[in-house]
């Protein structure tokens, strides 16, 4: 990374987040290498870190050009020719308040809207040393996936892409992460301040401790490699629509998506899982009567395989597991029985009501409903299969997604688990998950419902099309007549009409998504 911002011989390299000092020091070593002496400038907002610098082998010189302050709140009152960094991997939730507004402020000026407020603090550390690059200057930042992978991945890209030349982008491999043991998926971005770019590279580095990644970066990312790097050359369009973090892809382009046959709503949120979930000795101690308890799994690892059965439920309650949650409507608390009064109470004598998610609610120990799902998805894990079929109808908690099938039949929900199970869709969630160390992928809700789902695979499944992509085919079919039937005075067809002519026969044929005209 400092090769890379060093190569037109800035002058200096500028650190926002200097910390223990690891850039500064390797600034030193290839500097050094290169025949450079650049001035080693940064900004820390913990005294403390610069001291551990010192003991990293920073001396005070070294560390003459680094000043205290917040980078975001106030930043420097320059520019710079080479910035690198490992920002801060701060999460929106850990973010103040006030400071979260400050930063979505800052956004708006910025780029000219705000970003989505599950961006953490390390996005908007791009952005403003972004903002500080000079014109021809290099940036190389080490960022967590889900720069590229979070709802807000596209605005912020579309943006730095219009302005900047994203030179390159590297990925690892799990063996090869750059934090061995921090369930993180770690990326590098190659950044300069000059006219963007229609290609960019993109590397997976496979070997921890290699050097091929520093020559091939210090020879100009150049197409030939070793064995421990492998490289392509692609769009840069194409890597915002697949993730810059994901390889390129071209499966499920064009094809059928899970939200055309179900669609995902996550599972419930109590806000206080050790008071809510109890276990059935637990209800049964305290006097708790089944009609306020339904059987619940919190864990993925509490499910055991591709389904949860009752005999699963058995086994947990044998473990002592929590299998019922305590699900409450919103009546008073007087008109409930007793026991459930008395738990109640005791619930709000340790606080209960003040916790952030419970605060929200009317009253405060009414229950999210849901209807039982017929299919389970793992939120967040490892492990190859991820949809999971729930014949013990059970109550999800937020560790998993529900799947609701768009048609209520067997047959339905049996064609759609055949082509959710097999292993080609499975392989799809790479395209549409939030990657972390350890080969790890979560899923968000919309996001799962735009799970590419393999046309050979839906139709061994025997699963009807779904209706908009019959709408496109019988679009292109109607098009191709009307460009070809409808002509000017010149005797040339007119296609652009042709167009409008499907638009309006569409419009006609297709009132809604629930009608199948044809």
């Amino acid at each position: 990374m400092v090769g890379y911002v060093l190569q037109d011989h800035p002058g200096h390299v500028f650190d926002p987040a200097v910390g223990a000092g690891a850039f500064l020091r390797a600034t030193k070593v290839v500097a050094n290498e290169l025949g450079q002496h650049p001035a080693l400038l940064g900004a820390e907002v913990d005294p403390q870190a610069l001291q551990q610098a010192t003991r990293h082998g920073l001396s005070r010189m070294d560390l003459g050009g680094v000043e205290i302050r917040d980078f975001m709140a106030d930043p420097p009152q320059r520019h710079f020719n080479a910035i690198v960094a490992n920002p801060p991997y701060v999460r929106h939730h850990r973010l103040s308040k006030g400071m979260k507004e400050r930063l979505k402020i800052f956004a708006a000026r910025t780029i000219g809207h705000p970003l989505d407020g599950r961006a953490g603090l390390h996005i908007y550390f791009l952005l403003r040393a972004l903002q500080l690059l000079n014109r021809g200057g290099r940036l190389a930042f080490i960022m967590p996936a889900d720069t590229c992978e979070g709802v807000f991945a596209p605005t912020l890209w579309r943006w730095i892409t219009s302005r900047y030349a994203l030179e390159a982008v590297v990925a690892f491999t799990p063996d090869a992460s750059p934090f061995p043991g921090v369930d993180t998926n770690a990326l590098v971005f190659f950044i300069k301040n000059t006219v963007p770019r229609a290609h960019c590279w993109w590397a997976r580095c496979t070997q921890a401790g290699t050097t091929a990644l520093k020559t091939w970066v210090l020879s100009g990312f150049p197409e030939t490699h070793g064995s421990a790097l492998s490289v392509c050359r692609r769009t840069v369009s194409e890597g915002l629509m697949t993730g810059l973090s994901r390889a390129p892809t071209s499966r499920g382009a064009g094809g059928p998506c899970l939200g055309d046959f179900a669609r995902v709503v996550r599972g419930v949120a109590t806000g206080a899982n050790e008071f809510f979930l109890l276990t059935l000795e637990q209800a049964s101690t305290l006097g708790i009567p089944n009609a306020f308890l339904r059987p619940a799994i919190a864990r993925t690892r509490d499910t055991g395989g591709e389904e949860i059965t009752n005999g699963t439920l058995r086994a947990l309650r044998r473990s002592g597991r929590p299998t019922v949650l305590l699900a409450l409507d919103g009546r008073p608390l007087e008109q409930f029985p007793g026991a459930v009064r008395a738990y109640l109470r005791h619930g709000e004598t340790e606080g209960l009501p003040r916790h952030a998610l419970l605060a929200t609610r009317r009253p405060w120990y009414k229950m999210e409903r849901r209807v039982v799902p017929p299919i389970l998805f793992s939120y967040l894990g490892r492990r190859n299969s991820r949809f999971i079929r729930n014949t013990a109808g059970v109550i999800p908690l937020t560790g998993f997604l529900c799947v609701y099938p768009r048609e209520d039949t067997p047959d339905f929900l049996e064609k759609l688990w055949a082509a959710l199970r097999h292993p080609d869709t499975v392989a799809n969630l790479a395209l549409v998950g939030k990657s972390y160390g350890g080969g790890a992928i979560k899923v968000e809700p919309r996001a799962l419902e735009r799970l590419p789902l393999p046309a050979a695979v839906v139709s061994a499944a025997g699963l009807s099309a779904p209706m908009r992509y019959r709408q496109q085919e019988f679009c292109a079919l109607v098009g191709n007549e009307a460009s070809a039937n409808v002509r000017d005075r010149h005797g040339k067809p007119k296609v652009a009409r042709g167009r409008h002519r499907v638009r309006r026969l569409t419009a006609r044929c297709v009132q809604d998504g629930r009608r199948r005209p044809w």
